[in-house]
């Protein structure tokens, strides 16, 4: 017989062995590796990434669409892979350079929005005197009308970019400070954020180094989600000609295609920009609820040995 035993740890009641709870890491650790070992959160930061990459370098993929062309509804070939318009511009390079103005309105409305989804759902759940009056003005927000609202503000202050993102900015932010304070408020209770009272840290510390990270992962995914509902807002108020003008957007483009009459005619003017749109946002939902999977100790497979 061999001698080369490992001791068990005996229980405290002598029943049985004790388990030994071992360490994989940090919860950022298993996190990441739950993340990366789930194949559809994996393609769609992919997805993701390609979209923004695609925007930044739109220059260099695709000359911007401008003028006439001389092929006019040219179906995709090898020559344009996604075919022309009724004015013979290009519809790649339009999907392509109209990834610029739908990337640049969701990314900056879901900033715009989180910073004041953050503010007032962390503010409601950390000053408890304010929680009644945020709280009701964000159920009333939420019970708003949000796109005649939006179609109402976007068409009384005109259309540019700028509009786009405050407007949907402002009517997206309720959303986003429910699920903060939703997630803040257990941490303000915690023990040692009120320890940090006890011993006199201003708010603005005990904000900063407790509260906020521990909100921080729902930060993330609603940035994602934000962004994501972003785009498909611009998308519905361009394609109902409040969009700016003066620049590609994929709801511009199917607004276009809708205008000329040839959707009927030339499937591939909508569909093209249409794919662009349903990429993003199924990409967005999945790494989203891929992340959150992550998050779980159950789901991602922890346990204890």
């Amino acid at each position: 017989m061999s001698s080369s035993t490992r001791p068990v740890e005996a229980s405290t009641d002598g029943l049985a062995p004790a388990p030994r709870a071992t360490s994989d890491g940090s919860p950022r650790q298993r996190t990441w590796r739950a993340f990366r070992s789930n194949p559809l959160g994996v393609g769609s930061v992919l997805a993701l990434v390609f979209t923004a990459v695609v925007a930044v370098a739109a220059p260099l993929i695709a000359d911007e669409p401008r003028g006439y062309g001389t092929e006019v509804l040219a179906p995709p070939s090898a020559r344009h892979w996604f075919g022309t318009d009724n004015l013979g511009l290009d519809v790649l390079a339009q999907v392509v350079w109209g990834a610029r103005t739908s990337v640049a309105v969701g990314l900056g409305a879901s900033l715009l929005a989180i910073v004041l989804g953050v503010a007032v759902g962390v503010g409601a759940a950390y000053f408890r005197k304010l929680d009644t009056v945020l709280g009701v003005l964000v159920d009333l927000m939420l019970s708003l009308p949000v796109l005649p609202l939006m179609i109402l503000v976007a068409a009384l202050v005109g259309p540019s970019v700028s509009t786009l993102v405050v407007v949907i900015a402002v009517f997206s932010w309720p959303e986003v400070a429910r699920v903060v304070r939703s997630q803040a408020l257990p941490v303000v209770t915690l023990t040692y954020v009120d320890a940090a009272h006890v011993i006199g840290a201003p708010n603005r510390w005990v904000l900063a180094r407790h509260v906020l990270p521990a909100v921080a992962p729902v930060i993330a995914v609603s940035v994602v989600l934000t962004a994501s509902r972003a785009v498909l807002s611009e998308a519905g108020l361009s394609f109902l000609g409040l969009g700016d003008p003066t620049s590609w957007s994929w709801g511009t483009i199917l607004y276009n295609a809708q205008r000329s009459g040839v959707l009927g005619s030339a499937w591939w003017t909508a569909l093209f920009p249409s794919l662009a749109i349903l990429l993003l946002v199924v990409a967005a939902t999945l790494a989203s609820l891929a992340y959150n999977d992550a998050r779980n100790p159950r789901t991602r497979g922890d346990s204890v040995r």
